[in-house]
C-alpha cells in the first residue's frame, strides 16, 4: 500500500503516478510503534495487577500525555484530507479527458471502489456477530479509553439538511466530514472548467497545502512511540487482558475484509479478463512476493508490468493502466477502511443508521481519490480518520489502532497489487483495438 515518503504521489498526466514531489518526512519505523503498543500494555497489565497504588500517579501522567498526542493527530485530518481530495479530483478528471482507455479504467476503478465499501457496509457486522468481541472487551475498552461517542441518532430530514452545508468553514471546524467532503468534491470539479492558468494555480496551491500538512502529520507521527505507549498504558491499566483480546480480534475482522477483496481480485480477472484461474495465481506470485516484502505498491510496480506480460497482455494497455491505478486505485481502501470505522463504532455503542451507513460509503469511496501512496501510518489516519467523523465514531481508537496497523497493511498491499494487475487483464480484454 504504501512507498517511501519522499516519493511524489501527484500527478497531472494520468499516464503517470507522479509529478510534484513530496518534502521529505522523517518516519518511525513501524515496529517501534508496534513496540510501543506492545510495552505499554504489558507495564500497565503489570501494575494493574502487580501495583495498583501506583497507578494513580502514573496515570496522572500517561492520560494526558495520550491525550495530547491524540489532539495534535485529529487537528490534522480536516485540511489534510480536504487537500488530498482536491488533488485527487482534479488528477481523476485529468485522467478521464485522456481518451476511451482513460474512461474504461475509471469505470473499473469506481465500480470497484464501491463494491468494496458496499460489501464492508454488509460483511463487517457480520463478521463481528459471527465472531463477537471476545468477553467484555467493548465494554473495557470503552472505559480505558475514556472516550464517549454521541449516540443521538438524527431524523431523516435532519441527516439530508446537514448534506449540504449553509456555511463550510463552520462545517470544517466542526467536523462535519461529509458535508466539507462533497463541497470540496463540487469545488475541485468546479476548478476544472477554469482557464489553464487559474486551475494550475489552485492545483498548486492545494498541492502545496497537502505537502505542509503531510510533513506535519509526519512530525507527529514520528512521537507515535511516546503517543502510542501511553495510551496503551492507560487502557490496559483500566481495561486489563480485555485490551489484547479485542486488538487481536480487530486485526482479523479488518484482515478478512481485505481478503474478500483479494478473492474479488481473481473473480475480476476470471470473468473480466478471461484468464484462466490457474495461469493468474501462477502469473501473480513473483509480485505478491514483492509486494509482501515491499508493502508498496509503487515498489511492485515493475513487478506488475512483468506479469502483464506473462498474462499476454497488451503492453500498451499494462503501460497506461497499471501507472494510473497506482496514482489513483486502492482496491482495498473503501472495504478495509469503512470495516475500521464500523468496528469502532461496535465499539462504543454508535448506531449504524441508514444515514451514518450512507455516509461512511459516501466518505470512504470518495476519500480513496486522495488516498496517496503514503507509509500505512499516514495513510491510516488521512483515510480513516474522516470516515470516522463522518459516521459519529471518536477517533481516539485509531490513536491505538495505528500501532497494529502493520498487520493489516500486508494484506492492503497484497489486495491492491492483484487488483490492479486483475483490472488491467479485464480493461484488456475490452479493447477491440489500441486507442
Amino acid at each position: 500500500m504504501n512507498q517511501p515518503i519522499n516519493d511524489p504521489p501527484f500527478s497531472s498526466d494520468p499516464a503517470a503516478p507522479a509529478a510534484s514531489p513530496l518534502p521529505a518526512i522523517a518516519q518511525v519505523p513501524a515496529g517501534w510503534t508496534l513496540g510501543a503498543l506492545v510495552a505499554g500494555l504489558s507495564i500497565g497489565l503489570a501494575l494493574a495487577f502487580a501495583a495498583p497504588a501506583t497507578l494513580a500517579p502514573v496515570l496522572a501522567v500517561a492520560g494526558p500525555v495520550g491525550a495530547l498526542w491524540l489532539q495534535a493527530l485529529q487537528a490534522t485530518i480536516v485540511p489534510l484530507v480536504a487537500a488530498l481530495l482536491f488533488t485527487g479530483i482534479v488528477q481523476t478528471v485529468a485522467a478521464a479527458r485522456a481518451g476511451a482507455l482513460a474512461r474504461r479504467c475509471l469505470g473499473w476503478f469506481f465500480a470497484l471502489l464501491a463494491g468494496g465499501a458496499a460489501m464492508a457496509l454488509i460483511g463487517t457486522p457480520m463478521l463481528i456477530a459471527l465472531v463477537p468481541i471476545p468477553g467484555t472487551a467493548a465494554e473495557a475498552l470503552r472505559g480505558g479509553l475514556a472516550q464517549g461517542a454521541a449516540t443521538t441518532v438524527p431524523g431523516l430530514s435532519e441527516f439530508l439538511r446537514s448534506i449540504v452545508p449553509s456555511n463550510v468553514i463552520a462545517a470544517a471546524a466542526g467536523d462535519a466530514m461529509l458535508p466539507l467532503i462533497l463541497f470540496v468534491s463540487v469545488f475541485a470539479l468546479a476548478t476544472t472548467r477554469l482557464v489553464t492558468a487559474q486551475r494550475v494555480a489552485l492545483s498548486l496551491f492545494f498541492e502545496a497545502m497537502a505537502g505542509a500538512m503531510l510533513v506535519v502529520i509526519g512530525w507527529v507521527l514520528a512521537a507515535a512511540p511516546v503517543g502510542v505507549f501511553a495510551l496503551s498504558l492507560s487502557v490496559a491499566a483500566k481495561s486489563g487482558a480485555a485490551a489484547i483480546g479485542a486488538l487481536a480480534h480487530y486485526v482479523l475482522v479488518v484482515t478478512l475484509v481485505g481478503t474478500v477483496v483479494l478473492v474479488a481480485a481473481y473473480v475480476v480477472a476470471v470473468l473480466g479478463g478471461r484468464r484462466s484461474l490457474p495461469e493468474f495465481a501462477r502469473a501473480m506470485l513473483p509480485a505478491q512476493a514483492l509486494a509482501l516484502s515491499t508493502q508498496s505498491s509503487l515498489a511492485t510496480l515493475p513487478a506488475m508490468l512483468a506479469t502483464c506480460r506473462k498474462l499476454g497482455l497488451r503492453e500498451t494497455t499494462a503501460d497506461f493502466v497499471l501507472p494510473l491505478a497506482v496514482a489513483l486505485f486502492r482496491a482495498t481502501g473503501p472495504a478495509m477502511n469503512l470495516a475500521v470505522a464500523i468496528y469502532v463504532a461496535k465499539w462504543f455503542g454508535v448506531p449504524l443508521t441508514p444515514g451514518t451507513l450512507f455516509a461512511g460509503f459516501a466518505v470512504a469511496t470518495l476519500t480513496t481519490l486522495g488516498a496517496v501512496s503514503l507509509p500505512g501510518a499516514i495513510s491510516f489516519v488521512s483515510s480513516i480518520g474522516p470516515i470516522a467523523l463522518a459516521m459519529g465514531v471518536p477517533v481516539g481508537p485509531l490513536a491505538l489502532l495505528v500501532a497494529v496497523e502493520i498487520l493489516p497493511d500486508l494484506m492492503r498491499t497484497l489486495g491492491n497489487v492483484t487488483m490492479d494487475v486483475a483490472v488491467t487483464a479485464a480493461v484488456d480484454r475490452g479493447i477491440s483495438a489500441p486507442d
